[in-house]
């Protein structure tokens, strides 16, 4: 089955206080984040999310062709988080590359966290992924992500 922008956003509820795995792709999986500066403007705008009152991000990671947070709401939603975010960088990026156009795909993958979901094990999970995706040997040697905890 192949599902469709417009299908994510079926049944999607932001809650005030509850914890969200995201996923986010660039257009048409392009691996731009593999030029160390646009990854790096990516890096800068989810520092920037997490620095503001909205948002609490636990944990992130931008891999080359799409990113991964691991945020708590603190009273915008989803949605207006992700275009704030899928905005500003898309801005920056196609500053850098001297282009327009999109950058991210429409739509955006999320997870709430069950109360009984382990926070730290998703951020350890979500951090890991360049290590078992075969971009690095250890986690120490990936620059692009961060988390609350580790």
């Amino acid at each position: 089955m192949r599902y469709h922008g417009r299908d994510l956003r079926k049944g999607r509820y932001s809650s005030n206080g509850g914890a969200y795995l995201l996923t986010t792709t660039t257009h048409g999986r392009k691996p731009i984040f593999r030029e160390f500066q646009l990854a790096c403007c990516a890096a800068r705008e989810i520092r920037s999310i997490s620095d503001s009152e909205i948002v609490e991000v636990i944990a992130w990671v931008v891999m080359p062709d799409h990113i991964h947070l691991l945020v708590v709401l603190n009273g915008d939603d989803l949605a207006a988080l992700m275009r704030r975010l899928k905005s500003r960088s898309a801005i920056g990026i196609n500053r850098l590359r001297n282009a327009s156009g999109s950058v991210w795909q429409k739509g955006y993958h999320d997870h709430a966290l069950r109360a009984d979901e382990d926070l730290r094990k998703a951020a350890r999970y979500l951090v890991a992924n360049p290590l078992r995706s075969g971009l690095v040997d250890a986690i120490g040697d990936y620059p692009f992500w961060d988390a609350t905890w580790l």
